[in-house]
């Protein structure tokens, strides 16, 4: 029953088949990349570690029915690890327990939250295979994992934390297992010549976008953030304090210690998206299963209403839409819906171009639209696909902000940039922002000069190459 819960809750997200959500785009639009031939960090530029691209590669980098069928199959993955850790730690009751509530709120939250796979979601799985090898007292594996998801996201150093605090005696081996997947990753960019742009594009730019956070009140709206997600995640929070306050003395700490980092990885940079609190996830499913088993045990009729009535809310109110992009989906009908105007425009983008697109043409979307590239199938002639490393200004604030956190380097780009000729240039931005618009660079008119404007939608404008 738990398992067939689980699968029917992570299969929801196919009612997301006909969208892209802001990030996972990215990282297909690199696995394309890729499957192009070229090397991340060195032939594109590509600011995210490199296993989220990887993650993209077994589908082709392919949106629609296998992206979403991929992402329901790594949370039922994510699923069968968090029912053996809480078997593991509790017992059989609280491990279907543990896995109903991880796969119930991977599905019922903030949509761009749960469900594109971007960084911190690609982290899921082995994030919970370190901690359970850790719980389990095999720290070389533990950090193997460790190693795997800091290849995936660097916040994984906040998992390595935890689990070196959780095998404090045996931390070398713990090292050791991390050193292993990290240093074979690390020999592979030297080889193939891409550590430089790592260095410079996930760590320099990754440092400097961290530190030029456009949050003016970072406590405020923290907090606020922090207790939205805790309000659609009552039954977690209810479930391990009750826990919390009933664990022996070592359970206490071991989840106190995990909570505690994991909840760090949040704060950290101080934005607090809503995708940053998977992280969180993990430990509190684990300690509220171990809760509720306990509350159902003692007081069972009101254990169970009060669970369901706390579950009712994010239910309600994020469980309609999959409804009604399944309704759209069966009509064959747009859904009206304000978060996904971009991506629906860029569909329109693409729809118009396909009229005139030929094998072999290569395209450059100004702004931040990774899906132009995912749906065209079409890549770059050069290292720069999109507008922030030209820019220097990055797409958190870039539609009405002009604030360069790296203009030094953006201008060396644009220099660059002179030297490839992308039949097609796809410029997302300039309705938004103007004053980033490509003509807003002197150094960029000339080049230009190269371009017709051979269409347009609602927020895009459509250039192609004349010579």
């Amino acid at each position: 029953m738990t398992m067939g819960l689980v699968l029917v809750l992570s299969c929801l997200r196919l009612a997301h088949a006909h969208l892209l959500w802001a990030d996972e785009d990215y990282h297909l639009a690199a696995a394309i990349n890729v499957l192009h031939g070229k090397v991340p960090y060195r032939d594109f530029w590509y600011d995210k570690p490199p296993l989220s691209a990887f993650y993209y590669l077994p589908i082709g980098g392919f949106a629609s029915w296998p992206l979403r069928l991929l992402d329901a199959a790594y949370i039922c993955a994510a699923c069968y690890l968090t029912y053996r850790l809480a078997r593991c730690w509790w017992g059989e009751a609280e491990g279907y327990a543990a896995a109903s509530l991880l796969a119930f709120f991977m599905t019922f939250y903030l949509p761009s939250a749960v469900i594109p796979f971007a960084a911190d979601a690609v982290m899921l799985v082995p994030h919970l295979a370190a901690v359970y090898f850790a719980y389990c007292r095999k720290p070389v594996w533990a950090g193997v994992f460790c190693g795997i998801a800091f290849l995936a996201n660097a916040k994984a150093l906040f998992v390595l934390a935890t689990c070196a605090a959780w095998l404090m005696p045996e931390v070398i081996w713990l090292i050791v297992g991390f050193a292993l997947p990290v240093a074979a990753g690390f020999l592979v960019m030297f080889f193939a010549g891409a550590w430089p742009g790592y260095v410079e594009q996930v760590w320099r730019w990754g440092l400097i976008y961290t530190k030029g956070s456009p949050v003016t009140h970072p406590l405020a709206n923290g907090t606020a953030r922090t207790f939205n997600w805790i309000g659609f995640h009552a039954a977690l929070a209810l479930g391990a304090m009750g826990a919390l306050r009933r664990v022996n003395r070592d359970d206490r700490w071991k989840l106190g210690t995990w909570i505690g980092f994991s909840f760090a990885a949040v704060v950290l940079g101080g934005r607090f998206a809503p995708h940053y609190f998977l992280q969180l996830l993990p430990p509190l499913v684990i300690a509220g299963s171990r809760g509720w088993i306990w509350m159902v045990r003692e007081r069972r009729r009101a254990a169970i209403l009060t669970l369901v009535i706390l579950l009712l809310v994010p239910s309600i109110r994020f469980g309609p839409r999959y409804l009604s992009l399944t309704v759209d989906n069966l009509r064959g009908r747009r859904p009206n819906w304000s978060d996904v105007q971009m991506d629906l425009d860029s569909q329109d983008v693409v729809h118009q171009m396909n009229t005139w697109t030929k094998p072999g043409d290569t395209l450059l979307v100004w702004g931040y639209r990774p899906d132009v590239y995912v749906y065209t199938r079409l890549v770059s002639d050069g290292r720069f696909w999109d507008s922030q490393p030209l820019t220097g200004v990055p797409a958190d604030r870039h539609l009405s902000g002009t604030t360069a956190i790296y203009s030094k380097s953006a201008a060396l780009n644009r220099r660059e940039l002179l030297r490839s000729h992308p039949t097609w240039i796809v410029d997302g931005l300039s309705r938004f922002n103007p004053k980033l618009s490509p003509s807003a660079f002197p150094e960029l008119k000339p080049w230009l000069a190269h371009y017709k404007l051979v269409g347009e939608t609602k927020l895009s404008w459509i250039y192609r190459r004349v010579d």
